[in-house]
């Protein structure tokens, strides 16, 4: 199958953001458009994030159950 410059390859990061090939339109839910134009963006799948769309890294955070520290 032959690419074209508006191909953009999409990766999945197993427990981590989707990450897709640059630059991307999100349209929200609520239709507000983020962009961005860098050439690799992380978008978060786990909805942690307090830039969302755009992973902060949030899914690492891990809660332990039971007070152990």
């Amino acid at each position: 199958m032959a690419t074209s410059s508006d191909d953009r390859r999409v990766t999945v990061v197993p427990g981590g953001p989707v990450l897709v090939e640059g630059p991307v339109e999100v349209v929200g839910e609520d239709g507000v458009v983020a962009r961005s134009d860098r050439f690799l963006v992380a978008l978060c799948a786990c909805r942690r994030s307090k830039r969302y769309p755009w992973c902060d890294t949030s899914h690492r955070e891990r809660r332990r159950s039971g007070g152990a520290v």
